[in-house]
Parts: structure tokens; sequence; C-alpha cells
């Protein structure tokens, strides 16, 4: 990654994510029988399966972008076309492949796949817990500091936007909603951060509660 200066901002969050990030991911991440605390079930038990052989391991690229004056959150807007999740904010991020040494490789090749950015503008920072989705998937969540110079080249197949969220709006719980909607006839609960025209909930709003709690509740 190229160098950079480090505004107060960064700063401050450097060092909340040094002492609250793991290192690696959880040893028990991937035992079947593991059924990590953060999740949809968290707010909805009936959004993930109790058995944890049903989770198909994956990984999400948390992108803090380090910007001079204040850090931002790089979050994407899913393709209309796509069959799952259409139109949905979520980190770059999918399934973990065979051919990915661990979760960090493969976020660095998804979010080289969905948005263009380069694994030489990201410095990996750590891990949040396991998080498990109603829809089947254990994700692997990898938080790392991206140099803001760096290409943002979405692919229109996956992607149909990029943008940047202030993390000081992600980071303050006023902004964390509990909202709910019908699924599947049952009622669902979940987090939401709505920012301007973008409706941040579900998965990905579960994912930055718990950044939000692993480095500025702790």
């Amino acid at each position: 990654m190229t160098t950079m200066s480090l505004n107060a901002a960064l700063s401050d969050f450097l060092a909340r994510a040094k002492t609250g990030l793991h290192i690696a991911p959880v040893p028990e991440a991937f035992d079947p029988d593991y059924l990590p605390p953060h999740g949809d079930h968290q707010l909805a038990e009936n959004m993930a399966p109790a058995d944890g052989r049903l989770h198909k391991p994956a990984a999400v690229l948390v992108p803090i972008m380090a910007h001079d004056e204040t850090p931002t959150m790089l979050l994407t807007r899913r393709s209309a076309q796509l069959r799952s999740h259409s139109g949905q904010i979520a980190f770059p991020g999918g399934r973990i492949d065979e051919t990915d040494d661990n979760p960090c490789a493969a976020a660095l090749r998804e979010a080289r796949e969905e948005v263009g950015l380069e694994a030489r503008y990201i410095t990996p920072l750590g891990y949040l817990d396991p998080y498990l989705t109603g829809t089947g998937y254990r994700i692997i969540p990898v938080v790392a500091l991206v140099d803001p110079t760096a290409p943002i080249l979405p692919d229109p197949a996956e992607v149909e936007a990029a943008f940047e969220v202030p993390l000081d709006f992600l980071m303050d719980e006023a902004n964390h909603r509990r909202d709910s909607r019908e699924f599947r006839g049952v009622l669902r609960h979940y987090y939401a951060m709505p920012y301007d025209d973008y409706y941040i909930w579900g998965a990905t709003a579960g994912i930055l509660r718990n950044l939000y709690e692993r480095l500025y509740t702790q």
C-alpha cells in the first residue's frame, strides 16, 4: 500500500482496530458445530438455521478509505440483475473458493473482481467475528485500510454502484436503527443505517454493528 498521512480520526480508528480486531479468524470460525453469536439470528431467530453445516464459508472486505479529512467506508449496491440480494447494499465479497489460501485472500480476490480494487492499495488490519446469514452463509469480515487514490472500477455485471459513507456516521450508535419487515410470512427484525438514498441493512448493517461493538464499546 502506498504511503499516506494519518489524520486524528484515522489514527484513533487504527488504535481501536489494533486492540479490538482479531489478528486471525477465531479458531472455531468454520466449525460446523459452532453457532456464532453474530448473525441475522441475533434479532430474528427464524432467519439463520441452527445447524452450522448448512452455511457456506464466505468472506467480505470491510474497506476503510484513508482520506485526509475523514475516513469513509466503501460500500456497493449490488446489480439489479443478480439472482440473489439484487439491489442491496453490500461489502465486496463472496464465497471462499478452494483456490483461496484463507478468508483474507478470498476477500481481496472478490474486491478485485467486483470493484477493481487491487491488493497493492489495501492493508488488512484484522478480522471481525463470524457472521451467519439467514441465506446460509458463514461470513468472515476482513477489516482493511485502503489508499483513497486506488481506482474503483465496478463490474456492472455484479455491482451497480460503489459509494462511500463517513465512518463517523456508521460508528455513531444514534444512526443504528432496528427496523422490521415481513419475510416469508414471518416478521423479521434487523439493523439498518440509512444514509442519503442508500438503505444499509441486513448482514451489511449487522457486520457494521459488530465493528462498532468491538471498537467503540470496549
